[in-house]
C-alpha cells in the first residue's frame, strides 16, 4: 500500500495479522477496500486533545516515580531535562515524518539537517535510551551530552546545567526506577503536532510553580507568579518587532508572556533577550521558551550586576521594553565594582552592598533605549521612602522625568517573601500629558485572598491596568500628582502621602455611648435567653 501526496507516494507500512474475508468475488473486493481504509487511518496519527493540566498531571506522576530516594527540592533536576529530551525526540521525528512524506518516502532526504530544528546523533535518541536493558541512567547521560555537543548554538548546557542530577548513581536510581520513568514519559508524545506550544509550556509552568510550592525557600528568586507578569507586560505593552530584555529573568516567565502578548509573531525572533544569574535556572528558562514555540530567542547565564552579557560597541545594550522582579533587597552584590562600572550604570549614585534595589533599576534605565525605551520593574516599596543614599537616588529618579507610574500591591503575592512590593514603570517617551507627572495607584486592596497566599486574578490585573490607562485621580485609589508636589514632600513616593481619603463621617461622642449602651443591653437580653434556653433543654442547672 502507499499513501499519495503532492509530490509522490509513501509507503504504508502494513499489519501481518490482518486477514481477509474469502468467498465470492464481491464479498472479497468489500473486505478489501474496508481492511485497505482502516490500515490507512491507522497510519495517521490522531492528535489527542490534552489540557494543560492533564498533561502537568502526568508529568507530576514522574516526581511520584522519584520520591523516596530523591529529595522534593530535586524533583526539577530530574524531571525538567527528561521531559526536554523526549521532547526534542518527539519533534526530531515529527520532522522526520513530515520530510518522508514531501519527499515520497527518501529517508535520505529525511535525514538531512535543513529539514531538523536541532541534530540529535546516532545513539542519542529517546527510543536509544528506551532500548537500554542495563545502565539506564549512562545511557541517559551518553544520549544528553551528545545532544548538546551536536547543537552548540542552541542547546549547550541546557541538560549539563543541571548537575546536581546524578543519573548514574544506582544507591539513588537503579536501573528498574529510572526504565519506569523513562516507559512512564514514553506513554505521552510531547512533539508540536501532540499539543500547541501554550499547552506544552503552560503545563511546564504549572509544574514549575509545583517545584516553587514544594521548595518554598528558593521560589520568589526564580518564580514570578504569572498574574504579575501579565500586569507588568500589559504595562508595557511591547509591539511586534521591538526587543524585550529581562535581566533577571529566573525561568523565563516575563519573555513567555512577551511573546505571547505579541502574538508569537515571526518578528519577536532574535528580539528577545534574558540573563539569569543561576546556571540550571537559565537552562530551564531556555527550554521553557522553547517549550513554548520561542526560536532565536538570545538568553544567557552570567551575574548581570557585576558582569552584563548584553553589549554593542562596547555599550551597553539597549532595547525598546525592559521588565524584570529582580531578587529583593540583594546583599553582597558587587557595589565596589558597581562604584567604578565601565558601562556608567551608577549615573544615580551607587547602593550601599547590603542592598541592589537601586543598582537593578539604575541598569535597567541603562538598558533602555533613549528614544523608545520602557520599563517594568517589581521592587520591594522601600524603595519609595528609604532615606540616605537611596533617598538622593530617588531625587534623581523623580527630577529625570522618567517615572511614569508607581503602583503598591498587597503584601504575600510573592513566594518565600512577605515584603509588600510595588511596581515602577518607566518611559524615556512620556505622551506630552503624561510628562512633568506619576500616577500614583494604590492597589493593595485589589487582589483576592486564598488560604496559602493572596493572589491576584485576571480580573484584579484588569482593574489595576484600567487605573492606569484611565490616568486620573480616583478617591481612595489614584492620584496623579507633578513633580513640584513631590519636591514639597521631599521627594518620598510612599502613596499614602498623596491618595486622597474618603471624608470620615463625625459622630457625637453621646451618639458612641447611646450605640453602646444600646447594644451591651441587646447582648445582656440575648445572653439571658440562651441560659433559658438551656435549663429548658435539661442541658445546665441553675
Amino acid at each position: 500500500m502507499e499513501k499519495v501526496n503532492s509530490v509522490g507516494s509513501v509507503g504504508i507500512e502494513r499489519s501481518t495479522g490482518t486477514k481477509i474475508m474469502t468467498g465470492d468475488r464481491k464479498a472479497m473486493m468489500q473486505a478489501s477496500i474496508e481492511t485497505a481504509d482502516k490500515e490507512l487511518r491507522a497510519s495517521i496519527p490522531t492528535i489527542k486533545e490534552t489540557t494543560s493540566q492533564q498533561l502537568f498531571n502526568h508529568l507530576f506522576e514522574a516526581c511520584n516515580i522519584l520520591r523516596g530516594p530523591i529529595n522534593q527540592d530535586e524533583y526539577k533536576s530530574y524531571v525538567t531535562p527528561i521531559l526536554f529530551f523526549k521532547r526534542i525526540s518527539d519533534v526530531y521525528d515529527e520532522e522526520t515524518q513530515d520530510a518522508l512524506e514531501r519527499s515520497g518516502g527518501d529517508e535520505e532526504y529525511a535525514s538531512f539537517p535543513e529539514n531538523h530544528s536541532f541534530d540529535i546523533p546516532e545513539g542519542c535518541h529517546w527510543q536509544d535510551v528506551r532500548e537500554a536493558s542495563e545502565n539506564v541512567g549512562v545511557a541517559i547521560v551518553k544520549a544528553m551530552n551528545g545532544i548538546e555537543r551536536s547543537n552548540p548554538d542552541t542547546l549547550s548546557g541546557v541538560f549539563s546545567s543541571f548537575d546536581d542530577a546524578n543519573w548514574t548513581d544506582k544507591t539513588k536510581l537503579s536501573d528498574e526506577r529510572l526504565k519506569n520513568l523513562v516507559e512512564h514519559m514514553s506513554k505521552i508524545k510531547v512533539g508540536n503536532t501532540n499539543y500547541s506550544a501554550d499547552i506544552m509550556g503552560d503545563s511546564y509552568e504549572f509544574l514549575i510553580k509545583k517545584f516553587a510550592d514544594l521548595s518554598k525557600k528558593n521560589a520568589g528568586e526564580f518564580y514570578t507568579p504569572r498574574s504579575i507578569v501579565k500586569l507588568l507586560i500589559m504595562l508595557m505593552a511591547p509591539q511586534i518587532g521591538e526587543t524585550v530584555y529581562d535581566p533577571a529573568c529566573g525561568t523565563g516567565g516575563m519573555l513567555i508572556e512577551a511573546i505571547r502578548y505579541m502574538k508569537g509573531d515571526k518578528l519577536t525572533y532574535g528580539r528577545i533577550y534574558g540573563q539569569e544569574k543561576n546556571l540550571s535556572t537559565s537552562a530551564i528558562a531556555r527550554m521553557n521558551l522553547f517549550l513554548h514555540g520561542a526560536k532565536d530567542f538570545k538568553v544567557s547565564q552570567g551575574d548581570t550586576l557585576r558582569s552584563p552579557n548584553h553589549h554593542e560597541g562596547g555599550k551597553l545594550k539597549t532595547f525598546d521594553c525592559v521588565v524584570a522582579n529582580p531578587p529583593f533587597s540583594l546583599k553582597s552584590w558587587g557595589a565596589e565594582q558597581f562604584s567604578s562600572d565601565i558601562y556608567g550604570r551608577n549615573m544615580w549614585g551607587c547602593p550601599s552592598d547590603s542592598n541592589a534595589d537601586y543598582a537593578w533599576l539604575q541598569h535597567m534605565v541603562k538598558s533602555m533605549n533613549k528614544k523608545t525605551g520602557r520599563c517594568a520593574v517589581v521592587l520591594p516599596q522601600g524603595v519609595l521612602f528609604r532615606g540616605g543614599k537611596e533617598g538622593e537616588m530617588r531625587k534623581q529618579l523623580i527630577e529625570s522625568d522618567k517615572l511614569e507610574c508607581v503602583i503598591t500591591l498587597v503584601g504575600g503575592v510573592f513566594y518565600s517573601t512577605g515584603v509588600s512590593a510595588c511596581i515602577l514603570l518607566l518611559n524615556n517617551n512620556k505622551k506630552n500629558d503624561h510628562k512633568g507627572r506619576i500616577c500614583m495607584i494604590d492597589a493593595s486592596d485589589i487582589y483576592t485572598a486564598q488560604r496559602a497566599q493572596n493572589i491576584m486574578t485576571d480580573d484584579d490585573v484588569n482593574k489595576v491596568f484600567e487605573l492606569y490607562t484611565d490616568y486620573q485621580d480616583v478617591i481612595e485609589k489614584v492620584k496623579v500628582v507633578t513633580i513640584p508636589d513631590i519636591r514639597e514632600k521631599d521627594y518620598t513616593l510612599a502613596i499614602n502621602n498623596y491618595i486622597e481619603k474618603k471624608e470620615q463621617e463625625i459622630v457625637h461622642p453621646f451618639e458612641v455611648r447611646r450605640q453602646y449602651l444600646e447594644a451591651f443591653d441587646e447582648m445582656v437580653e440575648a445572653d439571658e435567653t440562651m441560659r433559658n434556653l438551656l435549663l429548658e433543654g435539661g442541658y445546665v442547672n441553675e
